[in-house]
């Protein structure tokens, strides 16, 4: 889905206003948190992440901590270690194990959690009682 469907409005509605505004030095979406939201913005991404945050886990730590089942895991990570977000490491000694962690753009994130917590703290709460 478009910046511009969330948004509601129709391409052919513009206003020469704002198609004077538009420039090439303009990011490649009208809304980044869209873009953003497709990097990270699924269930088991957002839940993976967070975890992370912790520090590096194993593949079985990571499985057991976020209740996902080991495909949907194996997928989530190679997206999010594709887009950048968390790094894979092999331990080839025995026991020969997987372990991931968060690249400095997945650490970034951290402030986000933090944001989201506090909101949920007080208007999720409230919408509870």
């Amino acid at each position: 889905m478009s910046s511009q469907e969330l948004a509601g409005s129709d391409p052919a509605e513009t206003t020469d206003t704002e198609a004077e505004t538009d420039t090439s030095s303009a990011p490649a979406s009208a809304c980044p948190v869209v873009d953003s939201l497709e990097q990270i913005g699924s269930r088991w991404r957002l839940v993976v992440l967070h975890e992370l945050l912790n520090g590096e886990s194993r593949f079985n730590e990571l499985k057991r901590e976020t209740d996902a089942n080991a495909r949907t895991l194996s997928r989530v990570l190679d997206d999010l270690q594709e887009t950048g977000f968390v790094d894979r490491r092999l331990e080839e000694e025995s026991p020969v194990a997987t372990y991931y962690s968060l690249t400095p753009k997945g650490e970034s994130l951290a402030p986000v959690f933090e944001e989201i917590d506090e909101w949920a703290h007080e208007w999720l709460a409230e919408c509870s009682g």
